[in-house]
């Protein structure tokens, strides 16, 4: 069963990110690294494979640039 955006983006909060708002249901999430991701859709709906591959590639990106 996939995740909702709702708990991706929790996580994106407490990786460190800040959310700035985007056009319509979409949403930019910025690290202090400089590491952006953008999130669409309304938080109680499922979200889609790429959005949970976009996740982990930040996640993985802010551990290179941090370490």
């Amino acid at each position: 069963m996939p995740r909702k955006i709702r708990e991706l983006e929790n996580e994106l909060q407490q990786q460190g990110f800040q959310r700035r708002e985007g056009k319509g249901s979409h949403r930019m999430w910025v690290h202090p690294s400089g590491v952006r991701v953008n999130m669409s859709g309304k938080s109680s709906e499922d979200c889609h494979f790429y959005q949970e591959k976009n996740l982990k590639l930040a996640l993985q990106e802010i551990k290179k640039r941090c370490c």
